[in-house]
């Protein structure tokens, strides 16, 4: 029996957040992944979406005029379509779509999809390591407060992942005077509300 699809909030906001030629590409890229590997996980990894089972399969970005995807094992694939070429060699992240046209086609990428699933069954495959959860740290009301008078930022937050909140709640806490948390809360609500997370700036979204 195929496993329901399992998807990640944190990836529709992101494919939402993208701009309007990347988004079908993104989709996609995304539909095909799932097609070739449906056991696998969505998350986000280094600010962009990526796929998981054991270990990684691949991931996606959009940039300003394309979006890249890729194996995390590309390396060790075998580029049966042409699909890959040399740059593999030095990212994984480095096929390249501008229109949905750019894409290959979902029989060819759902092939590559199942070599990357294959690769990540095999023996000595970088397996995914459990990390202790972090207690769960509660934004204080006056922090949710700010945030519920602005109904573009509330609804983002309910979206994050907790991860995410997290960042958040840290910076305006750990603020060693009142006048600095105050401003940490305005900036927060402002970058909520544009759909940011904590470190946006860091982020090749």
């Amino acid at each position: 029996m195929t496993p329901p699809v399992q998807t990640d909030p944190r990836v529709d906001a992101y494919i939402q957040k993208a701009a309007p030629f990347a988004q079908p590409i993104l989709e996609k890229i995304r539909a095909g992944f799932h097609a070739g590997c449906p056991d696998l996980q969505e998350t986000i990894k280094w600010g962009v979406p990526s796929f998981e089972r054991n270990g990684m399969l691949g991931g996606m970005a959009a940039f300003k005029k394309h979006v890249s995807f890729g194996f995390w094992r590309a390396p060790e694939m075998e580029d049966t379509d042409g699909l890959l070429g040399e740059t593999r060699k030095s990212s994984p992240m480095r096929i390249q779509a501008k229109t949905v046209a750019d894409l290959p086609t979902k029989k060819v990428l759902v092939s590559y999809v199942k070599q990357a699933k294959k690769l990540d069954n095999k023996e000595g495959s970088p397996a995914r390591k459990a990390v202790p959860k972090k207690p769960t740290l509660k934004a204080p009301k006056y922090m949710l407060d700010a945030i519920a008078k602005k109904k573009a930022a509330k609804e983002f937050w309910g979206t994050m992942a907790p991860g995410y909140k997290r960042e958040y709640v840290e910076w305006i806490t750990e603020a060693k005077r009142e006048a600095t948390r105050d401003k940490r809360l305005v900036q927060t609500v402002e970058w909520l509300a544009e759909g940011k997370t904590r470190h946006w700036k860091y982020k090749n979204c």
